[in-house]
């Protein structure tokens, strides 16, 4: 695997801007949200597992 060259006029580094207390709270918000929607759904394939081994 070679070196990649830079073209003129074009930066590849990847150094990211830290975030803003805003954009970490809305961040944090919406993993929140995710991880609950998650949690409800794994919840129901828990219990509908229960049910066909009851029956």
């Amino acid at each position: 695997m070679g070196l990649i060259k830079e073209h003129k006029h074009i930066d590849l580094s990847t150094k990211s801007e830290p975030w803003t207390e805003q954009e970490l709270a809305d961040f944090r918000k919406i993993m929140q949200a995710i991880k609950t929607k998650n949690a409800k759904g794994k919840a129901r394939a828990v219990r509908s597992k229960n049910k066909a081994k009851a029956a």
